[in-house]
């Protein structure tokens, strides 16, 4: 992901009276990294930094914190073409196109239903790696770019998270001017369409012009693994039941047996990297999450809690329950460790 995205920590970390490159360091970042906002800096370096910012300076909303600060601009070039979109919905759907050039690990998905718009924002899985603050800095990211498009004072209707409430929330209601609901089965916004619909005053479009044509060739330059193409298509089918060999063929514009082959040379089955996948998903919705395992099995594809149930045995080598309760004596010890 782009440097950018860590656009304000320093200044942030130091006026919470900690030395930001200290917790750099811890992660393998090196301050440089932060001069030229396109540096790419690894996913998970960025990930345990926020988390680790968090824990050790006591701000459960360090993510909100930056995601205040953040303007439609720190996009960098793409900033330039969602400016002359014709509304905030084609903005939207632009941004989709171009997301991969920004963060590889995001996913946004745009759902029209009706009256309401649902944008739903899904990161790529780090195993072992709390993503509480990556997750709320994607939706708080996302809420400024809205609100810069939209105008000031718009609000969604609904804001979303998967993970539990903090002790805490009126930061969170404060930044978003909602109520923020938690324990969902998504993480995002939920808009009116007709916010989405305004239509916007014209700029320039020259400048927006040879911007599209960059986002073009670096699109064109930007190889995608089959692995991260099916993992990020694996995510978002997942929770519809819909997510098969066949359906996900179908999405790359392949048929299963090329599918099979390009797995297979990168050395993947599909039904490898499915429960890599799942695996990946489940530890998170456990750790960080109060949904009911109904909710959670539901969320992994699978239409029968006991099949859930049989496939995370195999998994894990014990039932989910146990799994919790093994995660939260972990949790408890590693919070003993540092108080």
């Amino acid at each position: 992901m782009r440097s950018a995205s860590l656009s304000g920590y320093v200044e942030l970390v130091k006026s919470l009276g900690r030395d930001p490159y200290a917790f750099m360091r811890t992660v393998g970042l090196q301050p440089k990294v932060l001069e030229d906002p396109e540096t790419l800096i690894p996913r998970d370096a960025v990930r345990e930094l926020l988390e680790i910012t968090a824990r050790a300076t006591r701000t459960e909303d360090l993510a909100l914190r930056l995601a205040a600060q953040r303007k439609l601009s720190a996009l960098g070039p793409i900033s330039l073409v969602l400016r002359e979109e014709a509304t905030p919905r084609d903005a939207l759907d632009t941004l989709c196109r171009y997301l991969k050039l920004v963060n590889a690990s995001l996913t946004v998905h745009v759902e029209d239903t009706g009256s309401v718009v649902v944008i739903r924002e899904e990161l790529m899985p780090s195993p072992g790696l709390p993503m509480r603050q990556s997750v709320e800095l994607a939706v708080g990211t996302m809420f400024r770019m809205l609100s810069d498009l939209i105008g000031p004072h718009w609000r969604p209707l609904e804001v979303c998270f998967t993970h539990r409430p903090p002790s805490d929330v009126s930061a969170h209601r404060a930044f978003f001017g909602r109520r923020v609901r938690f324990n969902q089965d998504f993480n995002g916004l939920v808009c009116l369409a007709i916010d989405l619909s305004k239509p916007r005053e014209p700029g320039d479009q020259v400048a927006a012009g040879y911007a599209r044509k960059y986002l073009e060739a670096a699109l064109r330059d930007r190889s995608e693994s089959v692995h991260d193409s099916c993992r990020q298509l694996i995510l978002a089918l997942l929770p519809g039941g819909a997510c098969s060999a066949q359906e996900v063929a179908r999405h790359l514009g392949v048929d299963r047996r090329t599918l099979h082959r390009r797995l297979v040379a990168e050395g993947l089955t599909f039904s490898g990297l499915l429960d890599q996948v799942r695996s990946d998903l489940v530890k998170r919705h456990l750790r960080d999450s109060d949904l009911p395992l109904s909710e959670v099995a539901e969320l992994l594809g699978f239409s029968r809690s006991s099949s859930f149930s049989h496939w995370f045995q195999s998994q894990f080598g014990c039932s989910a329950s146990q799994w919790i309760k093994q995660a939260a004596g972990m949790a408890a010890s590693k919070e003993y460790e540092m108080s």
